[in-house]
């Protein structure tokens, strides 16, 4: 079992880094692989709606999109942890994020999901509910904490210091690891349920 985690930070080091890196250590106690991957600095473009992935399965745009829904499809889980710029996460990641589920038209359902949001002060509700959209569109639980999943700091660093933002994420990490593992029984013994032919309609027909 394995979980891809997603920094939309375009800080390498900075205080997103240290919320994952919390969660990875969990992760690892419960003997499920990590595979992290820094998106925030990448030169990503927003979606074109060209909707050639409508026809190749895959973003018209070769970058960091395509490379990283190989990876997104062999996940059990993916977190995406963003720092919160005027109450929204970064472009760059909401560029990706868009481009990544559109574009992907893999089974993402019970593929279960958790985003994280780090602020200096405020603006974190809207950019936690923000990210979270992507996962229950495409029918991937949402793991949930002891709190929202917030971790506040400004200066490179600071993050460490927010004791209760770390406990946060610590057992956001423990939580998602046990819903992955009670899906894959659920699976085993049971398999996913049937989709149902989407009925797709518009509000002017």
């Amino acid at each position: 079992m394995n979980v891809l985690l997603l920094n939309g930070s375009p800080h390498c080091e900075g205080n997103t880094s240290i919320a994952l890196q919390e969660m990875e250590k969990i992760f690892l106690e419960q003997d499920i692989e990590t595979k992290t991957l820094q998106i925030g600095n990448k030169d990503i473009r927003g979606c074109v709606a060209c909707y050639s992935c409508s026809k190749t399965g895959k973003c018209v745009f070769e970058d960091d999109v395509n490379e990283t829904a190989l990876h997104f499809e062999r996940a059990d889980g993916l977190v995406v942890a963003s720092p919160v710029y005027y109450a929204a996460p970064n472009a760059t990641l909401t560029a990706f994020l868009d481009r990544l589920f559109y574009s992907t038209r893999f089974n993402k359902t019970m593929k279960v999901g958790a985003s994280v949001v780090v602020a200096r002060r405020a603006g974190t509700s809207s950019a936690f509910d923000s990210l979270n959209k992507y996962f229950t569109i495409s029918g991937m639980p949402v793991a949930s904490s002891q709190y929202w999943n917030n971790v506040f700091g400004r200066m490179p660093g600071e993050a460490s210091q927010d004791e209760e933002g770390l406990q946060t994420v610590r057992v956001l990490a423990r939580n998602m690891s046990f819903l992955i593992k009670s899906i894959a029984l659920g699976k085993e013994k049971f398999g996913l349920l049937a989709k149902e032919k989407w009925k797709r309609t518009n509000f002017i027909r």
